[in-house]
């Protein structure tokens, strides 16, 4: 099989020398493409890649998106880097300005909602948290193989929702004639946080801010307002400061935090040695676990198929007080009614809770803020800790005044993670029902409902004695999509030469949003009683939203193949969206493709199969309801009347849908009996007529207004390479790479800008859109510089700054990702490892902007070039030397003070620019040894295949430039990337797992 029949004429020889060659006709793949639709790969113009299911499943993650990484050309994930967090999943670059760059995601022909509904304030790092895409509720477990469809000709089927790719996942199923199967899996992963992506600690001064105090580093008894039994002559500490540029750690007695609290009789009034801490902020961190067990039911008869399957997924966080639970079942079926018809179902239900998710961003609920921005050192997290757990009471570092022992600005760490915890709930159902008949040889019909809905609660909660409002709010959400499908197939072969196959189709989706977010007013009443009924103040009406949105759409395609050599291939899809002005809310898109089979014209020994494809597409894309017409807002009522306002945007009855056009020119090849392959696409997109809300004066009594604002493209080079160095009996050494390069710009934006900011984010950047830019430039305040490069330095000593912060000083883009897989076989033990990188992209870090400030890390200490301690003053030989030139060309020699907070390193003097960094890494990002036990065993027990794993993901970053953090940590999925405030560690993780089929 797979191979061409040879023949000969038998004569008088007895030996005969035969070598067969590949028959790339019987080895033709066939893969899910959009609509479900099953095609033969070669017949394909456009660039799709398979991975199989057991790449992400074999070493499982909480989001199953993530195990994609490194191994798919053309497709960027990046993970937020919190517990069940989100992941960004980007096909091609950023193809909108403000709307959604996701790829769609497909499950047996379900479209899967993948709505990320964090917060504003969340994603644009203001605080909140990341509760993750909604596509996280995709079992691994369940998944046969994925497709990925790269461009605007593979996707366009699926309409407008499609414009940015798909993801098109196919689950396992039964078999008929198979009798009855189980499957046992059970997977148990430990964590521990990467410790080249904590903040590495200054170990020689404790709180302050500078020599601003009574001693001049400390307060004195006379200032304060104390109780009696403190020794007047001993000082106390700037308990209110929340950084740590003060006095040298010389042991000396001091009255610290734990000396102030009554509650700590073992410490109160007790003055201990002036140290650092033994325990700092790292040591909160603890090991997680995770553990996934699933069993599967599956069979068929003659007529019939099913499988059931359950999965368990129970992850404690790295963090305390965190976990997430999730249980997911799933049932699929179809039944042969007669010959011809054939009726099939999928269903998946997922229960998820979570408990202690991450704060994230600028915020007090965000442990990491306080640890990377703001701390004092001579603060030990342990005693935190133990002072917590034997009060149950905030006992925390950072009081107003020993008279006044409520927080100013940080609460005690696990204060926060105990009583200042979220919890959130989601029920999950999705699937589809099919009938499928065969009319005749010909043509076949296939009738599909499916339907993807959630139910989730969310509840956040502040408890009285926080620093901040205490409070309580809980959101409701509920999203449900609904599509209806009637599709035609045919495929007729006109003699031996000539093929036709091809589809019409019709499709009615409705999409239902319905949520509402209420809050308590002014703080809570009662501590510990997390209810809205608990609220201080009248409860304000809440935040409700409920809309609909209809889609219908008509469709078609045909596909010629000329002796399975040729092919041309054409698509034209209508849509009519009710969240368009009804007079143009119709809007077109064709797609033409083609390819050639060089193989079957070229007689080559070494070469087994080469395509060129090419393709041409346009996609139209809508907007979310409530942009055509103006509405009214209700607020608060007035005594009896009721109130409302005009909301703060200008809608436009004259939108247009949005366009794509992209076309792509690829090759793709094996050699060597298929010992060497390649897939190598260039591809060009560019995206018209965005639809984006446009800043405008406040004058006109709104803040935005809703136009099609702009262009956008990307183009770049996809590179998959495969390969099969050695192969024996024994012995098989595989490798698969990937690598991408994009470049985008920003092409136009409206005539009424120059510039759109993207977010607006603390420190003074922004993230924006600018023409002639790639998407995501990065804003700020830069250095002057002189002819040569050199940064400039003023009279004082300082740098010079630029007179705004409109500079552009970075871009979250990279210059290329990639990865490359290495796969090692000796009879029955395997060990895969899966390497990937990127290269370029820029970083700003909120936690070096102020931490560096506040004199947290190791750069604020040791010794000048004097030999003296930086952070002496000038007098005693301290300071620094910038490294620059003068206004008039001459090296810098002008020394500055470095014994406060206002040095040249952090927010007092440094320019944004000074905190931007290379995005950079090359990670080790899989290792998976496994042992498939041999026949002999197998044949003595019940089992028909079993094996053992040892596994591991994220164990080494190989290299990175940014300092202390994980280049891929950030805030959220979404188009607000390149910015890191309160940022989480990277996690190593390891484990094992067993896998039996019975």
């Amino acid at each position: 099989m797979g191979m061409k029949t040879a023949e000969f004429t038998v004569t008088n020889n007895d030996n005969i020398n035969v070598t067969l060659k590949t028959d790339s006709a019987q080895l033709d793949e066939v893969v899910v493409t959009a609509l479900g639709i099953e095609r033969e790969k070669k017949s394909l113009g456009y660039a799709t890649q398979e991975v199989g299911g057991n790449e992400v499943s074999d070493i499982p993650q909480a989001n199953f998106v993530n195990s994609l990484q490194g191994k798919v050309s053309g497709l960027q994930i990046k993970p937020s880097g919190t517990m069940g967090g989100s992941s960004n999943t980007v096909i091609r670059g950023f193809s909108s300005l403000t709307g959604s760059n996701q790829a769609l995601y497909v499950i047996d022909g379900t479209i899967i909602d993948n709505s990320n509904n964090n917060s504003t304030d969340q994603q644009g790092g203001r605080g909140g948290y990341d509760y993750g895409n909604a596509a996280t509720d995709i079992n691994p477990e369940d998944i046969k193989s994925i497709n990925v469809l790269k461009g605007a000709a593979a996707s366009a089927l699926y309409g407008s929702r499609a414009s940015n790719g798909a993801i098109i996942i196919e689950t396992k199923k039964g078999a008929k004639r198979s009798g009855i199967g189980i499957s046992v899996n059970s997977t148990i992963m430990v964590s521990e946080v990467n410790k080249n992506t904590l903040p590495k600690y200054q170990k020689e001064y404790g709180a302050g801010y500078g020599p601003y105090y009574d001693t001049p580093y400390f307060n004195n008894y006379n200032n304060l307002d104390l109780p009696s039994g403190f020794d007047p002559s001993i000082p106390f500490t700037p308990f209110a400061e929340d950084a740590s540029f003060g006095a040298r750690f010389e042991g000396q007695p001091v009255y610290q935090w734990n000396s102030i609290y009554p509650q700590l009789e073992g410490t109160y009034q007790q003055a201990t040695p002036w140290l650092a801490a033994e325990n700092d902020p790292n040591s909160i961190w603890k090991t997680g676990t995770t553990a996934i067990n699933s069993f599967a039911l599956s069979g068929g008869g003659e007529t019939n198929t099913f499988r059931l399957s359950v999965t368990n997924f129970d992850q404690e966080g790295n963090l305390p007080n965190s976990s997430i639970k999730r249980n997911t079942i799933k049932f699929s079926a179809s039944q042969d009614i007669v010959e011809d018809l054939t009726v099939s179902t999928n269903i998946s239900y997922i229960k998820t809770d979570g408990k202690g998710r991450y704060g994230t961003g600028y915020s007090s609920e965000n442990p990491m803020q306080q640890f990377r921005q703001w701390w004092q050192m001579n603060v030990d997290v342990k005693e935190q800790k133990n002072a917590y757990f034997n009060t149950r009471q905030n006992i925390t570092w950072n009081p107003n005044s020993p008279g006044n022992l409520t927080p100013i600005y940080s609460s005690n760490p696990y204060w926060t993670r105990y009583e200042n915890f979220q919890t959130d709930t989601r029920n999950r159902y999705f699937g589809n029902f099919n009938v499928n008949y065969t009319i005749n040889d010909v043509f076949s019909v296939l009738g599909r409902f499916t339907f993807d809905t959630y139910d989730e609660l969310r509840e956040e909660r502040r408890n009285v004695g926080s620093d901040g409002v205490s409070g309580y709010s809980r959101y409701n959400n509920r999203q449900a999509e609904y599509n209806y499908d009637l599709i035609l197939n045919f495929n007729k072969d006109f003699g031996d030469d000539f093929n036709l196959d091809g589809n019409i189709g019709w499709n009615l989706r409705r999409n239902e949003w319905s949520n509402i977010l209420a809050e308590t007013n002014g703080g809570l009443r009662v501590p510990n009683l997390f209810a809205l009924s608990n609220t201080v103040s009248p409860l304000l009406a809440p935040d409700e939203y409920q809309a609909d949105k209809l889609v219908d759409g008509i469709y078609a395609r045909a596909s010629i193949g000329f002796k399975n050599t040729y092919y041309i291939e054409g698509t034209i899809r209508r849509d009519r969206s009710s969240s368009l002005p009804a007079a143009d809310n119709t809007y077109y898109y064709p797609s033409v493709s083609g390819n050639i089979l060089l193989s079957n014209l070229v007689d080559a020994d070494w070469l087994n199969f080469t395509k060129l494809r090419a393709n041409y597409a346009e996609v139209g894309a809508d907007t979310n309801p409530y942009r055509i017409m103006q509405y009214y807002s209700l607020l608060n009522p007035y005594g009896d009347a009721a109130m409302a306002s005009n909301i703060g945007q200008i809608n436009n009855q004259n939108l247009k849908p949005e366009r794509s056009k992209a076309y792509e020119f690829g090759v793709e090849a094996d050699f060597f009996n298929r010992r060497l392959g390649l897939d190598v696409t260039y591809y060009n997109s560019t995206t018209e007529d965005l639809i984006t809300p446009v800043d405008i004066s406040n004058a006109t009594g709104f803040n935005t207004t809703i136009r099609n604002a702009g262009s956008l493209e990307n183009k770049g080079w996809e590179v998959q390479l495969r390969g099969t160095p050695i192969q024996t009996e024994d012995f098989t050494w595989n490798i698969n790479a990937n690598w991408t390069r994009n470049r985008s710009e920003v092409v136009s934006l409206d005539q009424s800008l120059n510039n759109l900011p993207l977010a607006s984010l603390q420190g003074g950047i922004t993230i924006d859109a600018s023409p002639g830019q790639p998407y995501g430039a990065i804003r700020g305040k830069d250095y002057i510089y002189d002819t040569n490069g050199n940064k400039v330095v003023g009279q004082d000593g300082y740098y010079l700054l630029s007179e705004t912060n409109n500079e552009i000083i970075g871009n979250v883009q990279p210059d290329w990702i990639g990865g490359i897989q290495n796969t090692f076989k000796y009879k029955n033990v395997s060990l895969g490892v899966l390497i990937d990188g990127q290269k370029g992209g820029d970083i700003f870090s909120l936690d070096t902007w102020y931490g560096m400030a506040t004199g947290l890390y190791t750069e604020t200490v040791g010794n000048n070039d004097l030999g003296n301690p930086k952070r002496n003053t000038l007098a005693n030989g301290g300071g620094i030397v910038l490294p620059g030139v003068m206004e008039n060309g001459e090296p810098n020699r002008t020394r500055v003070a470095f014994d406060d907070y206002n040095h040249p390193y952090g927010y007092g003097r440094d320019a944004n620019k000074g905190h931007i960094y290379d995005a950079s890494f090359v990670k080790l990002r899989e290792v998976n040894l496994t042992y498939s036990f041999g026949e002999k065993i197998i044949d003595s027990t019940p089992l028909t295949n079993a094996s053992i794993s040892l596994i591991g993901r994220n164990l080494w970053i190989i290299h990175k430039n940014i300092p202390y953090s994980d280049p891929e940590s950030g805030l959220s999925s979404g188009n607000v990337q390149g910015y890191q405030s309160g940022a989480y560690p990277g996690l190593r993780e390891i484990g094992a797992s067993l896998k039996l089929n019975f």
